[in-house]
């Protein structure tokens, strides 16, 4: 035995020891009544205001950047930091040595300039001795996700590396969580903790992975007979009659076993995150707050809303276009999104400061303007925190052009000046915007499911016979046109998931391509347009079942009463098609494009047709009025100013249209009520030119200059400028 070899059988001697102390002491810390009852205070008295913070990177003499830093951030008026989760290495340099002292220095500092912190878990990003002793933690990964393909070795030197199923690095990570929690759950600078960073399954396809899944699906089937049946496997003879004969994922062709395998990947992050939550709940303070920060919201791999139900708050990083492609549309859909999780209130964890990028190719500071705009912006969309990523630009490495407030000179700049007037301004008027609650009568329903299942089955192609290259759309870009359409009619958007049993609360239910649906949950959508809902639903809704499989009836399925048509034929589109006489006026806009279904109208009227020899025999949009309410359909994907037509028509049939949907295009407006129970409205122009709004609400005052606003008066915006009116 070599002397590595004999290294690595002593550590997982020791770990296999030093797992029965941890199991002992984990489960005398679940004793029934031992944990005090937990109160996380989530009431914030202002916004908070921050970035993420590493003295650890910081060159030369650390403790006087350290000193500098602070100095800083005082001066400029920032209120929080987030630390700690990017350095497992420095927390735990050898296995079962914790240093601790490193980090007490900085949490003193922050508490004794009245700056609050928020601490991460550091497992996202294992350190080279856990790698070395236990190599089979790191992920054996399938390139694309839940798309899969040739499986990739497991290698270290990345972050996101390992299984997070693997036993070794639950024990690392149970031990680390324990053991940082506990040493801060006292400190009252430490308001909360972010549990690990932008998780997702990373691909992993080890062999407890695959195992684990294979329980999975004989929980779930009880039988290789009826997962063959509900899978379609007699197709290509690969049927399974024992439960040894799964094959892997890389190998798998059946769109059933790719769904199941995306929402097996979906439930090991999720089962991660909650049984992380749960050790840190054990662990710390009653008043500490349990988050974690999602890396961009409409992920295939991440099923967000399961996720949530373990949060006390969920908190996104969101990034978005600068310059003359900042529009606040990117920030409105993630916080959207983010906000619906929960029906409240989310943190911003990170954000643009100047430029981003793991190269330097994407180079876009900020205009002036900008940095200051994108924050009341985030807290119109229901931010309670935003905070940059990061203070200061790291000087090597994969993320050394992905800039802070400070840049690579780590001395006040532009983005410094602006971050500061924006937090003086946040000092005064902060607790009037915090806690800002949203109500919106108008929802896009999100499948997840879909999203996958149309991934496998593309309505677009990029073979040689088409004119057109492709993919260019999918499940996700129609959903994100759908709320863009919204944003720009100024229409304020919730989100509702496949778990989401009542829709009442919304007068609109807009369904985007519902391709993957059980039979319940297109009932749940027909009882709510009987009720007197309104729908707007788009092609390839009610085609395939909850596996994957086309349903035996004619589309589209049990939606056929509600929708009032059916369709037997569909056709890819080479080339785009005009609607018949322009209906919504969208003159050079007026383009469908992609995909058509044929629709035969039985109670529905048809609303526009294709103008085409040979498709305008069917109609592209229907609508049927069924019990209470109305279903409109788009059998085809439409161009994004007839989208936007198409959707405004449908609001001021719904009665949901208002002087919002005639301000100019440049300007944009979020309303909601702040918590002294007063209606405030934002008024932001996205534009380098000044621009004009009439105000339309109650008389009020202008929070960031104190001017008094009355119903019908012209609000005049400078170039990246906004109003906040707070109505009296």
């Amino acid at each position: 035995m070599n002397r590595k070899t004999e290294r690595m059988a002593q550590a997982r001697k020791g770990f296999l020891k030093v797992c029965a102390v941890l199991l002992a002491v984990s489960a005398s810390a679940q004793t029934p009544g031992s944990a005090p009852a937990r109160q996380p205070d989530l009431d914030f008295p202002t916004v908070l205001y921050g970035a993420a913070y590493y003295n650890e990177y910081m060159p030369g003499d650390q403790n006087a950047r350290l000193e500098r830093d602070i100095a800083l951030m005082k001066a400029a008026g920032l209120n929080v930091v987030r630390m700690g989760e990017s350095t497992w290495s420095l927390w735990e340099p050898e296995d079962g040595r914790f240093e601790y002292a490193w980090m007490d220095h900085i949490v003193d500092a922050m508490g004794k300039a009245g700056i609050k912190v928020i601490l991460g878990t550091p497992t996202y990003s294992i350190p080279a001795w856990m790698a070395h002793q236990h190599p089979e933690i790191l992920a054996d990964r399938i390139p694309g996700g839940a798309l899969g393909g040739k499986a990739i070795p497991a290698t270290y030197g990345q972050r996101q590396n390992m299984d997070t199923d693997s036993p070794a690095y639950r024990f690392y990570a149970e031990r680390m969580i324990r053991h940082i929690v506990a040493h801060y759950k006292d400190n009252p600078t430490v308001i909360g903790w972010q549990i690990d960073n932008e998780t997702s399954s990373y691909e992993a396809a080890n062999r407890d992975v695959f195992i684990g899944f294979q329980h999975y699906l004989e929980k779930k089937f009880h039988t290789p007979e009826e997962l063959s049946k509900a899978w379609f496997l007699n197709y290509w003879g690969e049927n399974l009659h024992t439960w040894e004969d799964l094959p892997t994922r890389d190998g798998a062709q059946s769109t059933g076993y790719k769904l199941e395998w995306s929402r097996w990947s979906q439930m090991r992050v999720t089962d991660f995150l909650h049984w992380q939550a749960e050790l840190v709940r054990e662990c710390a303070g009653s008043r500490q707050f349990v988050t974690t920060d999602y890396g961009g919201m409409m992920k295939r791999e991440v099923n967000e809303e399961a996720i949530a139900r373990s949060l006390d708050i969920p908190a996104d990083n969101i990034y978005h276009g600068s310059q003359d492609h900042f529009d606040g549309a990117a920030q409105s859909i993630q916080g959207d999104f983010t906000r619906s999780l929960k029906r409240g209130n989310f943190l911003v964890t990170e954000t643009n400061a100047q430029s981003t990028d793991w190269t330097s190719a994407y180079q876009f500071p900020p205009y002036d303007g900008q940095l200051r705009e994108d924050v009341y912006t985030h807290v119109a969309n229901g931010a309670n925190m935003v905070e940059y990523w990061h203070w200061a630009s790291i000087a090597a490495n994969q993320e050394t052009y992905w800039k802070g407030v400070l840049s690579h000179d780590l001395e006040p700049n532009r983005a410094y000046a602006e971050v500061s007037r924006t937090a003086h301004e946040l000092e005064k008027i902060g607790p009037h915007i915090v806690g800002l609650k949203v109500h919106n009568d108008v929802a896009i329903f999100w499948s997840r499911d879909s999203y996958n299942g149309i991934a496998f089955m593309p309505f677009t192609s990029a073979g040689p016979q088409w004119t057109f290259q492709g993919p260019t759309a999918d499940y996700r870009s129609l959903v994100e046109q759908i709320h863009r359409s919204l944003y720009d009619l100024n229409v304020g958007t919730d989100f509702v998931f496949p778990e989401t049993t009542d829709f009442s609360q919304y007068k609109v239910l807009i369904v985007p391509a519902l391709y993957i649906a059980d039979d319940a949950l297109l009932q749940r959508i027909s009882d709510f347009v009987k009720s007197g809902g309104h729908v707007v639903m788009t092609f390839k809704s009610g085609f395939a079942n909850e596996n994957s499989a086309v349903r035996w009836e004619r589309a589209p399925g049990p939606l056929r009463e509600a929708a009032g048509f059916s369709y037997q034929e569909f056709s890819n589109l080479e080339k785009p098609l005009a609607l018949k006489d322009d209906p919504y006026h969208a003159g050079t806009n007026n383009e469908t494009r992609y995909w058509a279904e044929f629709l035969m109208p039985e109670h529905a009227k048809a609303v526009a047709y294709y103008d085409h020899p040979f498709f305008g025999k069917w109609p592209a949009i229907t609508e049927n009025e069924y019990g209470k309410g109305t279903l409109l359909y788009e059998g085809t994907y439409l161009s994004d100013a007839l989208q936007t037509a198409v959707l405004k028509d449908a609001l001021a049939k719904a009665g949901l249209t208002q002087t919002d949907q005639d301000i100019p295009g440049k300007v944009h407006v979020q309303h909601g009520v702040n918590r002294m129970s007063k209606k405030v409205h934002y008024y932001f122009n996205y534009s380098s030119v000044p621009q004009q709004a009439k105000y339309a609400y109650g008389a009020g005052t202008n929070l960031l200059d104190g001017t008094v606003v009355n119903q019908g008066t012209t609000l005049t915006l400078g170039p990246w400028d906004l109003a906040i009116v707070e109505e009296r």
